[in-house]
């Protein structure tokens, strides 16, 4: 299995769809198979245990652990109302009544996909669009995948939290997970490039991929979030053997609650879709994960006891490179050939 994997992953190299990556196949007890491979930006030096990789939407999951255990700690409830939770929200005919389900599951009825950074040029304007613009689609009747969704999560856990997002993420998850290198905040020196950015006329290296999280200038529910290898091992380690969450809670949380709908989405969690999942068919269909724009991805199978993490920079240097849904595929599917 894991000459096999580095073969993909070397292959992606030398076919430039990523300058680096790193990746690790293990279960409970730990990783079982790791490796890296490639530079931290083309011609720079090779990546290894200490670099840190923007994690970009796997930061979902880990902010959708925070206010997990905000809900276990009874400071929110999963049926509570932005409305109730948010100033400004309390009038908003479509939105009010938006659930904290709903935002995790992506069934709010918000837009993905919108680039709001291109004509929201501030903190409070771009949070002032989110709430101002009407939504495209009622809620509960579909599942679009959107960031705002979870900045607005940020935001929440915020406001009953009572501290800055980052030192609850900290607090709540990445600490008790022993996940010491985790940072919305990276040393440059250790970060993996991503793009060469024509908005911001340089070479991406230590700061948020994602141009939204720029503009708020401030940690963001949706992305920003920078992890080393050996962290994000340690956080699916975590999630194998129940630790972070109570049972009943972490039960809760990856299990399916869209069936019927057109994708399968747990609290914060991608599930596996019977067509089109970006990890192929290796994982069995109660297999939960996060992907990232930036190329990176977490994926648990409970029932295999299998974690499998992938770190790269597709976007590197730029984001128009493809090939990175063929890796990930051939990925999971050698990660979990002993388990089919």
């Amino acid at each position: 299995m894991a000459d096999a994997i580095a073969d993909v992953v070397e292959r992606g190299v030398h076919d430039r769809i990523f300058s680096g990556a790193a990746w690790s196949v293990g279960d409970a007890g730990g990783p079982i198979a790791r490796g890296f491979a490639g530079a931290r930006c083309r011609g720079g030096s090779p990546v290894g245990e200490d670099a840190l990789w923007d994690l970009a939407s796997v930061t979902k999951p880990i902010v959708a652990l925070t206010v997990m255990a905000l809900v276990e700690r009874g400071a929110l409830s999963l049926t509570d109302s932005l409305g109730a939770l948010l100033p400004g929200y309390g009038t908003s005919p479509d939105k009010a009544g938006l659930t904290v389900s709903q935002l995790l599951t992506h069934t709010s009825g918000l837009p993905g996909a919108t680039p709001l950074w291109r004509t929201h040029h501030t903190r409070e304007d771009l949070l002032a669009a989110i709430r101002d613009t009407p939504l495209p689609a009622p809620p509960g009747t579909r599942v679009e995948y959107s960031s705002q969704g979870f900045i607005l999560l940020g935001l929440v856990a915020e406001a009953v939290g009572a501290k800055p997002l980052d030192a609850l993420v900290r607090e709540l998850v990445t600490d008790p997970a022993g996940m010491r290198a985790t940072t919305f905040t990276p040393d440059p020196d250790r970060a993996v490039s991503t793009e060469e950015c024509a908005w911001r006329g340089r070479l991406v290296t230590g700061q948020v991929h994602d141009e939204n999280a720029v503009v708020l200038g401030e940690p963001a529910g949706h992305a920003g979030l920078f992890a080393p290898l050996a962290d994000l091992e340690r956080l699916a380690r975590t999630l194998l053997t129940g630790r972070l969450l109570r049972p009943e809670t972490h039960a809760l949380m990856t299990a399916a609650r869209t069936d019927g709908l057109n994708l399968r989405r747990g609290l914060g969690w991608q599930g596996r879709d019977e067509v089109g999942s970006p990890v192929g068919t290796g994982p069995g269909p109660r297999s939960y994960g996060h992907t990232g724009f930036t190329g990176t991805s977490l994926w648990i199978d409970p029932d295999a006891g299998r974690a499998m993490v992938l770190l790269t920079n597709r976007v590197h240097p730029t984001r128009t490179a493809t090939g990175i849904e063929r890796v990930r595929r051939e990925f999971h599917e050698l990660a979990m050939q002993r388990h089919r």
